[in-house]
């Protein structure tokens, strides 16, 4: 079974515009991405998805340098761009993963993978982000093919067509889900980079484990547990809806 992982990438964001090629210690934001999902083994291969704006060449040009395969489409019509990516690449299914969560463990991705082939073919949608048990940050999503192609065929409203699977998350009686959660609750944790708090914490954590080649949930609690008032930094932020 061939399961891609499609890493949805832009300069245009709102909040804090440029923020995957934001740089820490000479590395953009982006690497680490690709870093972490680069150690999740049971995908198939790995492609980024930008758009065709100017603005997003940055992200083209590393991804030359890096030779990662990429995808341009949409800006505003997420769901296409990743729809048109799938019919090129061909994936019987699709891991969703955005640029903006450096430090997404590519445990938590092969766990959702495995899930979705061993029990294939009971699950369009295998998710760990239903029930939110995971931090923010650590939001791993696995499509069908099929169920990628119905979703781009039916989606009419924008807020369906930006946000890719958010139809299947307000209607989950539709669709064949299934819902992963964490052995231990940590959705009070945030480390997905949205604002510049974010950033700053993501950062500061990224500094202390500079000497590991992947990083996992398990690294991050220890660096916090040390780090108490780090968890500050962001707490005040809220998600957008």
């Amino acid at each position: 079974m061939k399961v891609e992982i499609f890493i949805q990438a832009r300069m245009g964001s709102t909040r804090l515009p440029g923020k995957v090629m934001k740089p820490i210690m000479g590395e953009p934001l982006l690497y680490y991405v690709l870093n972490q999902v680069r150690q999740a083994d049971e995908a198939s291969g790995i492609a980024v998805l930008t758009t065709l704006s100017p603005l997003d060449d940055v992200i083209v040009d590393y991804c030359k340098k890096e030779k990662v395969p990429f995808f341009r489409g949409s800006e505003e019509d997420v769901l296409d761009r990743y729809y048109l990516a799938a019919l090129e690449r061909r994936p019987d299914a699709i891991v969703r993963i955005t640029a903006d969560c450096p430090l997404v463990d590519p445990e938590i991705i092969n766990q959702i993978i495995s899930l979705y082939k061993l029990e294939y073919p009971l699950w369009d949608f295998v998710s760990n982000c239903i029930a939110r048990t995971y931090p923010r940050g650590e939001d791993v999503e696995v499509i069908s093919y099929d169920l990628l192609e119905k979703l781009a065929r039916e989606a009419k409203s924008q807020s369906d067509r930006e946000h890719v699977t958010l139809l299947v998350h307000r209607n989950p009686e539709l669709f064949r889900i299934r819902s992963v959660v964490s052995a231990e609750f940590l959705a009070d944790y945030r480390w997905t980079v949205d604002t510049g708090e974010d950033f700053e914490l993501i950062k500061l954590i990224l500094e202390v484990l500079d000497d590991r080649d992947v990083v996992h949930v398990g690294d991050i609690l220890e660096v916090l547990d040390a780090h108490p008032d780090w968890n500050k930094i962001n707490a005040h932020v809220m998600q957008k809806t």
